[in-house]
């Protein structure tokens, strides 16, 4: 294990199973394997590192998630070329997923940022970006 790397991310969503259909496809297209599951959440695992959905509990589903608030802003995963952004361009459009930016796409992030950005299910932007 390599010292300061990410071991583990873990987010309540609103709808687990929503999410765990929506993430699970994602993650497993760039590398993830399922890794825990029960009753309330899920995980998928790359490496050493990991990422968990929760379902958040009734009582605190009042005030929904807003990337523009304190927290998270976004995730940002690699991915192995400019090819597969484009596929899962494709696929995430297929699926109906929000894409972001659209009308800079696929250079929303500038000139030498070849990515994809769209919403999960809460929506918390995610982004794919390939190697320069």
């Amino acid at each position: 294990m390599s010292k300061g790397l990410i071991h583990h991310l873990e987010i309540y969503v609103s709808n687990l199973e929503d999410s765990k259909k929506f993430w699970g496809w994602l993650l497993e297209e760039i590398g993830y394997k399922p890794f825990q599951k029960w009753k309330n959440g899920q995980s998928w695992k790359l490496g050493d590192t990991y990422l968990v959905f929760v379902q958040t509990e009734e009582r605190f589903l009042d005030i929904p998630y807003h990337r523009s608030r304190v927290g998270l802003n976004h995730l940002a995963f690699h991915v192995e070329s400019r090819q597969q952004v484009d596929d899962l361009t494709m696929k995430l459009r297929a699926r109906s997923v929000n894409i972001l930016y659209q009308n800079k796409h696929p250079y929303a992030g500038g000139p030498n940022h070849y990515a994809v950005y769209f919403e999960d299910p809460d929506r918390i932007k995610v982004e794919l970006v390939a190697p320069l």
